[in-house]
């Protein structure tokens, strides 16, 4: 008995962290400081503790669902992909039972908390759900595919605002225009990382802008997108009345967007790796940051 028990944690450890590679946890980093970026403001300073905690476990719990939702109906996809057969899934390290279990219950916890947070957030959260789950269906149909993406993560700040509000009125253009910038942030980026698998999604018959116009155009469209993630990023401020840390914090941000259309190659893997997640990584954090400094100094 005392052999199998430390057998036992450690398979519930290698399994936890099979689970936590599945879903990306450290992707996060992409759509929580635009929630937080939103709830700071909307709440003019600390949101309280409770609060806090809510809208990071909702966020969390959607984004944890939506991937390994993904991951679960594109299992099939990813084994006949030589880049991702090597995912949990086609690579028998998790069952398919066990990634739908999973599905199930970060999908009731998101509604939990959105139950806990107020009576718009709880309606809403279908919605939420339907958009981020709805995602991993699109290539098989569009090319804008990236943009859906967008819009699943473009929706993180426009809930933490009603987070705090409880309410639609004229102020939600603030978090609207912060939604519009992670929408076509993101959109860019996932252009980009989509060059990698063009020659792929041609061969299984999946969509995307890099299969449809080839990575030199779709790589074209991805500058056009970060243009407006930095047009929008002013809005939100202007909308806002931040100053000068977040001008500074925008200025950085273009820098990084610019930084990694330089970096791009489709014609090498480990240069597109870059400039999808080190160069895109410090975007939300530094906008946060700077809304800390704006509202809580």
């Amino acid at each position: 008995m005392s052999r199998e028990a430390p057998a036992a944690a450690r398979n519930l450890l290698a399994r936890t962290a099979i689970t936590l590679e599945m879903v990306k946890v450290s992707h996060t980093i992409f759509a929580l400081p635009f929630a937080l970026t939103a709830l700071f403001l909307a709440a003019d300073g600390w949101p309280g503790l409770r609060r806090f905690g809510l809208v990071v476990g909702a966020l969390l719990c959607a984004r944890a669902g939506a991937m390994a939702f993904n991951r679960l109906v594109d299992a099939d996809f990813d084994a006949r992909n030589p880049r991702t057969a090597g995912r949990a899934l086609p690579a028998g390290l998790l069952s398919r039972r066990f990634a739908g279990g999973f599905v199930v219950v970060c999908a009731l916890s998101f509604v939990a908390c959105s139950y806990a947070l107020n009576r718009l957030c709880l309606w809403l959260s279908p919605v939420a759900l339907a958009v981020t789950l709805g995602y991993s269906y699109a290539k098989r149909f569009t090319a804008l595919c990236h943009l859906w993406l967008g819009v699943a993560l473009g929706i993180s700040p426009l809930a933490a605002w009603c987070a705090v509000r409880g309410t639609v009125d004229a102020t939600t253009w603030i978090p609207g225009a912060l939604a519009i910038a992670v929408l076509f942030w993101v959109a860019g980026f996932d252009v980009i990382y989509a060059c990698q698998d063009a020659e792929v999604d041609r061969r299984l018959g999946l969509f995307s802008l890099p299969s449809r116009l080839g990575p030199a155009r779709a790589l074209r469209v991805a500058r056009g997108f970060h243009a407006v993630t930095v047009i929008a990023l002013l809005a939100a401020g202007w909308l806002a009345g931040l100053g000068i840390a977040w001008h500074v914090a925008v200025a950085l941000v273009a820098v990084a967007l610019v930084a990694q259309h330089r970096v791009a190659d489709p014609a090498d893997p480990r240069r597109l790796e870059r400039a999808f997640f080190r160069l895109n990584a410090g975007v939300g954090p530094a906008l946060f940051v700077a809304v800390l400094v704006e509202r809580c100094t």
